[in-house]
């Protein structure tokens, strides 16, 4: 986290969390494409690679039936790109065992 922005905030529920960074310009939709090692967005066409974006704010919530399923939200921006936009998976125990660039990139943030 930069020194100039707020604290992170405390979300109840993941659609309340998606919904707040939405109204606070995370509006791009990216999705993992490990194959190419990159985040896509499918509303513009654009890939970042793990050197194109920082993640600004990271929000968990555990399974409602299961805590080992987690949803995650990553709230990143790209200055190189100018624009902002939410990461959301869900990640179970089998996470950690994936690899990839972009993989362990998102993972030191958790």
């Amino acid at each position: 986290m930069h020194s100039d922005q707020q604290p992170l905030r405390s979300y109840d529920t993941l659609s309340e969390a998606v919904n707040d960074l939405v109204k606070r310009g995370y509006t791009a939709d990216f999705l993992l494409h490990e194959e190419k090692d990159c985040l896509y967005c499918r509303g513009n066409s654009l890939e970042l690679s793990p050197e194109d974006f920082v993640i600004d704010e990271v929000y968990r919530f555990e399974g409602m039936t299961d805590p080992a399923d987690e949803s995650i939200v990553f709230a990143i921006s790209s200055e190189k790109f100018n624009v902002k936009g939410l990461v959301i998976n869900s990640f179970g125990a089998g996470f950690g065992y994936r690899s990839s660039k972009l993989v362990e990139h998102l993972h030191k943030h958790l």
